[in-house]
């Protein structure tokens, strides 16, 4: 009797774990036949005005500056400006010691007058010897004189002609050395090129400067108009060919955090201006000068940074989606081959060209539809086809939009944090 209870337990108890293991096996297939839930967000399609931006960093600098160096070596012994100091045009900015010009000048003088002297009395021979000259022909012609003799004043002539021709040339000579050394006594006195800002001031009284006669001289100073300023910033390859002169910016400067400057674009560069060459973080950018349009007063300085937002292109009153809602996806293409009856179906997933696609969402589905793609700016991009407006578009997360989704799929939208805190 024991035997036979215990053997009607151990059927019992096997019976339940077969019913137990039975059991989540069904769970675990009706599990695995569930669909994924995929929350989505969505937003209308409307019409928008779209404005295409180019952004890009850089410094501020003066539209006009020029960069005083000195031509002539020497000691300054005037400098009546200090850094900051406004000039016109044509005030004086610095004098170098002129004496050693003073005494090149004076030389030049003097071998000037010598030379003209020397010419006088050249010339006064030469009249002399072309006046004996004459006679001796006129003897000659009458049978008075005979050959050698008048061969002898004939070459006489000649070489006193020739000996004052060279002496003008002395003399042409000694009157370009003294501009010369007039030009290099005037180089000691510098005076503004135009009317500005001293914006740099590098040298003091006592100091001796090169002259960049045979090196690139010293950099005395800077004047700048500081009345006409320009952002220049360095722009990608791929985004300088959709920028053109006239093209309008704003500009926001470190300094002056919550201002915002708006400029025109005068100047795009042609020379490529390349970091990191043969590496593999290479970067090919082009200067791209924009004129700030600035109010009196200003106190926009150079070397300040900045970022300009170029505004390239504007469309207005066009269907727009956000940007996060247009993916990339590519199809699997079936080929067909037939040899002999025999009917050989083979799939492979070929390279084309991506299609730009939006999910619609429709009837609790995301709908796929192939769209064409225009300018954007940082939230929305244009919609040239695909859609009309209207619809109601699948606009995040960008997981699901990437990846999670396909034409079909169940999606559920999410319901908004606000709404849930009204619940709440």
């Amino acid at each position: 009797m024991a035997n036979g209870k215990s053997k009607k337990k151990k059927v019992i108890i096997l019976s339940v774990i077969g019913f137990l293991v039975l059991a989540l096996i069904a769970v675990v297939i009706l599990g695995s036949n569930k669909e994924e839930i995929v929350y989505v967000q969505t937003e209308k399609v409307i019409k928008r005005d779209i404005t295409e931006v180019v952004t890009a960093t850089g410094k501020i600098n003066p539209e006009y500056q020029v960069v005083i160096t000195p031509e002539v070596t020497g000691e300054i012994v005037e400098l009546p400006v200090k850094e900051g100091d406004k000039v016109n045009k044509g005030d004086l900015l610095i004098r170098i010691k002129p004496d050693i010009y003073i005494a090149q000048k004076n030389r030049a003088e003097a071998n000037l007058e010598a030379a003209k002297s020397t010419l006088n009395v050249r010339k006064a021979t030469l009249d002399l010897i072309e006046a004996d000259y004459k006679r001796m022909q006129g003897l000659f012609e009458k049978g008075l004189a005979s050959n050698a003799e008048i061969e002898q004043a004939k070459s006489s002539y000649l070489q006193r002609a020739g000996e004052y021709e060279a002496q003008k040339s002395s003399v042409i000579q000694a009157s370009e050395s003294l501009k010369e050394a007039q030009e290099e006594l005037a180089k000691t006195v510098i005076y503004a090129p135009l009317t500005g800002t001293i914006s740099a001031l590098n040298v003091e009284v006592g100091e001796r400067v090169l002259g960049s006669g045979f090196s690139q001289g010293t950099n005395i100073m800077t004047v700048a108009d500081l009345s006409k300023m320009e952002a220049r910033v360095e722009v990608d390859e791929n985004d300088v060919v959709k920028i053109s002169v006239g093209d309008t910016a704003k500009i926001e400067i470190d300094a002056f955090k919550d201002k915002q400057f708006h400029g025109v674009v005068t100047q795009i560069g042609n020379s490529a201006i390349t970091s990191g060459l043969g590496t593999q973080n290479e970067v090919v950018n082009f200067e791209v000068r924009i004129l700030l349009l600035l109010d009196e007063g200003n106190e926009v300085r150079p070397g300040m940074s900045c970022d300009a937002d170029i505004e390239t292109e504007t469309v207005k009153n066009v269907i727009t989606v956000p940007i996060q809602s247009v993916t990339a996806r590519t199809e699997m293409k079936i080929e067909e081959e037939t040899d002999d009856e025999v009917v050989t179906v083979k799939k492979e997933q070929k390279k084309k060209k991506l299609d730009e696609i939006v999910f619609l969402f429709e009837n609790g589905q995301a709908k796929l539809v192939k769209v064409g793609t225009g300018i954007s700016d940082d939230t929305y991009i244009q919609i040239t086809e695909g859609l009309s407006g209207g619809e109601e578009v699948i606009s995040g997360p960008y997981k699901a939009i990437s990846s999670e989704i396909s034409d079909g799929k169940k999606v559920y939208i999410e319901e908004k944090k606000d709404k849930k805190a009204k619940k709440s």
